[in-house]
């Protein structure tokens, strides 16, 4: 999925489940473009706080607004940029390796969680959006 033609190609839909019980959402590692190496989740996020604002070297990455819902901005490789608004626990977000990611607006109670196709491995963050540009040569 390194040559993503428009922002669609970046959205994935689970397979949900619904019955008089409730909802269950899946995920499978053939559902996604890479094997999921880390899995983590970001909560209790305080109003007005932002995540992200990093990009990664070598990890791609699928987030997914578990509860709640927040705003995505995300620049690609090319430098093309796109926005998102993610609030349905059966859709996610493909984000690319070497893509500049930054979540807003979050709602209260949400929890993001997110796949990863690497371990953690502070090295292969890009903390600076000049730097970013840079190693893309934008």
């Amino acid at each position: 999925m390194d040559n993503v033609h428009d922002e669609q190609k970046l959205l994935i839909d689970f397979t949900t489940c619904t019955d008089r019980r409730g909802s269950l959402t899946f995920v499978e590692n053939a559902q996604l473009p890479f094997e999921i190496k880390r899995v983590f989740w970001i909560h209790h996020t305080p109003g007005g706080a932002a995540r992200g604002a990093h990009a990664h070297r070598t990890c791609a990455e699928v987030i997914v607004p578990v509860t709640g819902s927040f705003d995505i901005g995300l620049v690609l490789r090319d430098g093309r940029s796109f926005s998102f608004r993610l609030d349905s626990p059966d859709t996610g977000l493909f984000i690319p390796a070497m893509s500049w990611c930054e979540l807003r607006n979050f709602a209260p109670g949400t929890v993001c969680l997110c796949f990863a196709s690497e371990p953690y491995t502070p090295a292969g963050y890009i903390n600076n959006f000049l730097s970013f540009k840079h190693e893309c040569a934008l």
